[in-house]
């Protein structure tokens, strides 16, 4: 015996959509008044429910997004609290710095060793916070991290290497700040 599949065949949906109208339509008109009036009754209340459900969860909506940017805001002030925080001790050591470098016999040795000492105080406070510095000497110059400004010929370090760093970059939690402006490595120069 054959199979028959249970195969439907498309139907226009357009021609499916009239003919429930049409039904539709009968109905009502064999509906007393009465019916229909409490048929549109009933059609009110439920759109007038259905609004009111669309207006809570638009007012809940606007609400949420509210809360949301406060709270961006409260995560972001907080944040900034902390770093500042970290960095009131190092303002005071600068402060320290400069009033001893006005001494009349201030020395130059020892301001420079105070101001040194201030700037690994201010580096650290930063690193605790994720901060990270990109200061790569004689590494291989990589695109995605450093800023080539010129190239140099070198017999010391190899060719595509960083020979000079003139501006240290900064990468915050991975993220790259300010890439490393440095001079690239040419190879050794050419002999005539």
């Amino acid at each position: 015996m054959p199979e028959t599949e249970n195969k439907t065949e498309p139907v226009a949906q357009p021609a499916a959509n009239a003919a429930a109208t049409a039904a539709k339509e009968a109905r009502t008109e064999a509906l007393p008044e009465s019916d229909l009036g409490a048929e549109l009754a009933v059609a009110k209340a439920e759109a007038a429910a259905n609004y009111d459900k669309f207006m809570r969860v638009a007012a809940d909506l606007e609400n949420f997004r509210r809360r949301a940017v406060r709270e961006k805001d409260d995560l972001r002030t907080t944040a900034t609290g902390r770093v500042l925080e970290d960095i009131f001790p190092v303002l005071d050591n600068l402060a320290l710095a400069l009033a001893a470098a006005r001494q009349p016999n201030a020395e130059l040795t020892t301001l420079t060793g105070g101001v040194e000492m201030v700037l690994a105080q201010l580096k650290g406070a930063l690193a605790s916070h994720g901060l990270k510095e990109i200061s790569p000497l004689g590494l291989p110059f990589d695109p995605h991290q450093h800023e080539a400004i010129s190239h140099l010929p070198s017999a010391d370090v190899p060719e595509e290497h960083v020979v000079t760093v003139v501006r240290t970059g900064y990468a915050l939690n991975g993220r790259l700040l300010r890439p490393a402006s440095v001079v690239v490595s040419s190879g050794p120069g050419k002999k005539s």
